[in-house]
């Protein structure tokens, strides 16, 4: 029987060692997170309030949509999701979407999945 507190101690010692690895990795070779590609969609007059802060949370933008309903598709930080998410939802009242469409295609991925 393993208990609970030692099997969260392990995980916990195994991501807090493959970050360790990551940061001696970033010193000698250059490593990037993928980009998630998202997409909002929403009301215009909901994306009135709150545009200008969806779009700070892009690296960039790959298209926008803003006849009728505010779409706009980019690539962004896996960490921004989730405000994203919440600013949409906070702003829409829980009518606009964030979808996670996929990663951003970089060289490495196009010759891995050739």
């Amino acid at each position: 029987v393993v208990s609970t507190q030692s099997t969260e101690a392990v995980v916990s010692t195994q991501s807090t060692g493959a970050l360790e690895v990551i940061k001696v990795l970033k010193e000698t070779i250059q490593i990037d997170r993928v980009k998630m590609k998202i997409k909002i969609s929403m009301t215009m007059g909901d994306a009135k309030k709150c545009k200008d802060q969806i779009k700070a949370l892009f690296t960039s933008i790959i298209s926008e949509d803003n006849d009728g309903q505010f779409e706009l598709l980019g690539l962004s930080e896996p960490g921004h999701y989730k405000q994203l998410s919440e600013l949409v939802g906070k702003h829409s009242r829980g009518k606009g979407t964030c979808e996670v469409i996929g990663v951003e295609e970089t060289a490495e991925s196009a010759v891995f999945n050739s």
